[in-house]
């Protein structure tokens, strides 16, 4: 192989090395950034309510279960894993400040009948900002 004047093998291989380890540093920055873009912020409950009040006026609500009943749901299914909940306002009722809502709940790793699998479950309830379903309401 010949080398250009002055260029040594030695001083080309760490130039390449140190051009491929810096591209995969921007690489991996770049998917972190992307990554924590899309990362959801959920607030700690111990009662699904204030989540529904939250969606009810801003739109969405996402959060973690704790308390008793995470711990009772975690016992009773063997899992470690988080118990997600995402609340989403379908659509406004007529009625100031309610709206009709769909709240997602997920725990992954769940132990069922002897197997392991992700565990969702998702219903629609209508419900108002100010805590009370709409025809309990002010």
């Amino acid at each position: 192989m010949i080398q250009p004047t002055g260029t040594s093998r030695s001083t080309r291989l760490p130039r390449a090395f140190a051009a491929l380890c810096l591209a995969l540093c921007l690489a991996v920055g770049a998917l972190q950034s992307a990554t924590a873009a899309s990362t959801i912020d959920r607030i700690a409950v111990t009662e699904v309510k204030p989540l529904l009040m939250q969606a009810a006026a801003q739109g969405e609500a996402h959060g973690i279960l704790g308390g008793p009943g995470a711990g009772y749901v975690r016992r009773k299914f063997d899992a470690t894993a988080p118990i997600e909940i995402d609340v989403g306002r379908l659509h406004t009722l007529p009625q100031a400040g309610c709206g009709r809502l769909e709240v997602t709940t997920r725990q992954r790793n769940v132990l069922e009948n002897g197997t392991r699998h992700d565990e969702v479950l998702t219903y629609q309830l209508s419900f108002c900002s100010d805590g009370r379903f709409p025809e309990q309401a002010k």
